[in-house]
């Protein structure tokens, strides 16, 4: 073999090699992938939907009410699940009649995502400092922070802030 095709070779062998290290830095350390296995947070996000979350959102900032995010589920951390923030750290979070009312605040929380009219009431729950309270937007189908035995997320436990979908429709999430 002559010298110019060994050096090609070589050249495509470090291109891909490059490639494949640059791939698995950014699936590990700024982006998570997910397939949504449930309807709890319809209409925002649909049950198969392929979802991507950034790893790197609250490296600089704090999660906000609002935001979807990706976390392991408190009672059993092998599983990850989708959610959205309602209650932030020391708040008192506490559902009537369907209505997410915030500190004691006499007009319920404004909720524009929600697929249906949610019902039940829950709580008061106080949310510890660097934890949240979670709930999905298809309330009356979804198991979230008003049912699990250990009832929020820990900062440090979230994965990432879900931020596109690309499958079977492409787009932001908000």
């Amino acid at each position: 073999m002559d010298k110019n095709k060994k050096s090609e070779i070589l050249s495509w062998i470090k291109i891909v090699v490059s490639a494949f290290v640059v791939a698995l830095v950014i699936n590990n350390f700024i982006i998570v992938k997910a397939e949504v296995p449930t309807g709890s947070m319809e209409n925002t996000v649909m049950t198969h939907d392929q979802i991507v979350g950034y790893r790197l959102a609250y490296l600089f900032s704090t999660p906000k009410r609002g935001d979807i995010i990706m976390f392991p589920f408190p009672d059993d951390e092998s599983t990850n699940y989708l959610k959205r923030i309602i209650g932030l750290p020391g708040e008192v979070i506490e559902i009537i009649d369907g209505k997410v009312y915030i500190n004691g605040n006499t007009e319920p929380l404004k909720e524009d995502y929600l697929k249906e009219e949610p019902k039940g009431s829950y709580g008061p729950y106080t949310v510890p400092e660097d934890s949240y309270f979670m709930m999905g937007d298809n309330r009356n189908s979804s198991l979230d922070s008003r049912v699990w035995e250990h009832p929020f997320v820990k900062k440090k436990k979230i994965i990432g802030k879900a931020v596109f979908r690309y499958s079977p429709k492409i787009g932001f999430i908000e």
